[in-house]
């Protein structure tokens, strides 16, 4: 087969469908990966076609609204818009007619385009479960639970006015006046039930991360986190090895790939570490976001593979990002989650409720805090305990990419039958 896969979002959101596609490549698939330029060298020798060029990317990470949780929706329907006719175009010239598929993430729409354009078979792979909605166990998609607090009847009416009010008006508009420039109708409120209607759904968190809800959508197939962050592409730097070796484990902080607007986060984190005594990374490739002069025993490091580091730390500060939180869960390490936006609130929810580490929000992020929020993860043996516990949830978890991998040939192998 020719598998066509698409992963748009930031590096974490990309990594799984390098991992998918190299699973995928080693049975024998011809298989083309689409994504952002910044990220081809992530790779790890597969096909790679650019479908957002590094420049404009660029532009994306620095603009401010990204991380507001208001005005960042806006933001990336701005670009889902832009690239949209690109990403379809590319992929249609790779499709051989009656041997091909199309693997896409949540918002790599472009791949639905190639179902309902061409009857190219698609599975959509979710990474997070904050995209099912449910009156049972709402997502929480803000600081505030407003959902969970309200009958099913008002929850299913709040969810018709965002549609209708904000993303349909956002997303809709532009994919569906696309969508008659093929010749194809309209589709009426995309992050319903229709972002889940592909010819396979597959969500990538295992069950304990997030319970299975009665009205999540028939046929979801949950395989565990993917966990695969290219460590034999790009392995521990030998200068942070040495200083991982040089004293006690520090603590590392990290506010996700898809920004380069936190210059208050890090400077705060920064503080932190000078205010506790303890030692730190901060993890970033963009270094105009750290303060001029860092405390002693702070490093900065542009960026290493989570499995190998994350073991080595004394806790481990982010943004709540699904694949960050997976590597900190297989880890074993406490966590303090700052969101900002989309689905961190979600996961750093998933993250209390597990009992692994406590949430910190932007406006609370001041270094006395972050000290004592530190103090009190690091000191407490029960949650010690149960991170450990977790973590071996998620080593017995281990086979996420080969159940994905076998899923996407099932469905291959049933078109292949008709």
């Amino acid at each position: 087969m020719k598998i066509l896969i698409a992963a748009a979002g930031s590096l974490g959101d990309t990594l799984p469908f390098v991992a998918l596609g190299r699973a995928l490549q080693h049975r024998g698939h011809d298989v083309q990966l689409f994504g952002s330029e910044s990220y081809a060298g992530h790779a790890a020798g597969l096909p790679f076609t650019p479908v957002l060029s590094a420049a404009d990317s660029d532009a994306l990470l620095r603009d401010p609204r990204v991380t507001d949780p208001r005005r960042g929706m806006a933001l990336i329907a701005e670009i889902f818009a832009a690239t949209l006719p690109e990403a379809f175009e590319a992929m249609r010239a790779a499709v051989i007619p009656g041997q091909t598929l199309a693997v896409g993430s949540t918002l790599a729409f472009s791949t639905r385009l190639l179902k309902d354009a061409l009857g190219v078979p698609t599975a959509t792979v979710h990474l997070a479960p904050s995209v099912f909605r449910s009156v049972h166990a709402p997502p929480q998609l803000g600081p505030r639970d407003v959902l969970g607090s309200l009958p099913a009847s008002l929850q299913r009416a709040a969810w018709w006015l965002v549609d209708r009010l904000v993303l349909d008006r956002l997303f809709a508009r532009p994919f569906n006046a696309y969508r008659r420039q093929l010749g194809l109708a309209p589709v009426d409120r995309l992050f319903g039930a229709w972002l889940h209607q592909a010819d396979l759904t597959l969500g990538m968190f295992p069950h304990w991360f997030a319970p299975p809800l009665p009205d999540w959508p028939a046929g979801l197939v949950c395989t565990g986190f993917p966990l695969y962050d290219g460590c034999d592409v790009y392995p521990l730097p030998p200068a942070l090895a040495a200083f991982l070796d040089a004293g006690e484990p520090p603590v590392g902080f990290t506010s996700g790939t898809a920004n380069a607007t936190s210059h208050d986060f890090f400077a705060a984190s920064a503080a932190a570490c000078a205010l506790g005594g303890r030692r730190g990374l901060l993890i970033t490739k963009i270094g105009a976001q750290l303060p001029a002069r860092l405390p002693p025993g702070v490093l900065h490091v542009p960026y290493a593979p989570f499995s190998q580091l994350l073991p080595r730390l004394a806790a481990f500060v982010h943004h709540g990002g699904i694949g960050t939180t997976s590597q900190a869960l297989r880890a074993g390490v406490p966590q303090l989650v700052r969101p900002m936006a989309y689905d961190q609130f979600d996961n750093a929810h998933q993250v209390q409720r597990l009992g692994v580490g406590n949430r910190l929000l932007t406006g609370d992020y001041e270094p006395a805090a972050v000290a004592r929020a530190l103090d009190r993860l690091t000191a407490d043996p029960a949650l010690q305990a149960r991170c450990a516990e977790v973590a071996v949830w998620c080593r017995e978890d281990g086979r996420a990419v080969s159940a994905a991998r076998d899923a996407v040939l099932a469905l291959s192998l049933r078109i292949s039958c008709c």
